[in-house]
């Protein structure tokens, strides 16, 4: 890939990320990348300029909830990618761990808080590699990335444009309309009544000290609490260090 393509996979990650005014700050910027990314096509690019300025003009609060709503209730947007495949079985443990073998291989050291299949985290892993190696890691999840398009498309979410962008990458962009028709007859996961029924299934522990403690056992009230403990943000860099070793996947 180009140098121009390696800093597009660093804006398609930072465009998945949590939003935050630093998120908000770098949108010029990162509308001057997509720019210049010959890669994709001029209808894709506008769109994701679009975005870009939607997110620097749009209330940080909104956008927060909108993200919430979108990735923290229900599993089916989920931006861990083995989650599509292996669900919590142990086989997303061993695969997981063998991502992670990668990553460290190639100098590209975690940050403790993020899982390795974090599809932003994978964004800035493959921002370090040749083009080659990134052509091979894009294609062999464009059955998922397929699928995170369809069911975004299906909640009208600008997010759709990451997994469409990064199947363009590889000219697999057409195969996302194989997964829209058995999208429209899924049950959404993301509803009050879907929620409830996830939270009747869990295990409470009678041993929990609060309120609090109890609510930490559902999906959505781990993650919302993780989110309320974060400290602040570091400033979005999209430009790589070109003093550091290893590349760090900060949050």
């Amino acid at each position: 890939m180009s140098d121009q393509t390696l800093l597009s996979l660093r804006v398609l990650a930072r465009l998945l990320d949590y939003p935050s005014a630093e998120l908000q700050e770098a949108a010029p910027e990162m509308i001057e990348i997509l720019a210049e990314e010959k890669r994709l096509s001029p209808a894709l690019r506008r769109a994701l300029m679009s975005w870009c300025q939607r997110l620097l003009e749009a209330d940080l609060l909104d956008l927060q909830a909108e993200y919430v709503a979108l990735f923290d209730r229900g599993k089916s947007t989920s931006l861990l990618l083995f989650e599509h495949v292996h669900g919590e079985s142990r086989d997303r443990g061993q695969a997981m761990v063998d991502l992670l073998a990668e990553y460290e291989a190639a100098g590209f050291v975690l940050d403790a808080r993020e899982l390795p299949d974090h599809l932003p985290v994978f964004l800035e892993f493959l921002s370090t590699r040749d083009e080659a190696e990134v052509g091979r890691w894009l294609g062999e999840i464009r059955h998922i990335l397929a699928l995170l398009a369809a069911r975004l498309e299906e909640r009208d979410a600008d997010h759709a444009l990451v997994p469409t962008a990064l199947l363009g990458l590889i000219g697999a962009e057409d195969e996302i309309e194989a997964h829209r028709p058995k999208v429209k007859e899924e049950e959404p996961d993301h509803t009050a009544e879907a929620l409830d029924a996830v939270w009747e299934e869990e295990a409470v522990r009678f041993s929990a000290q609060s309120d609090e403690d109890c609510a930490l056992q559902s999906a959505e009230g781990r993650r919302l609490a993780e989110r309320k403990r974060e400290v602040a943000s570091q400033p979005i860099r999209i430009m790589p260090n070109p003093g550091a070793s290893s590349i760090v996947a900060d949050r």
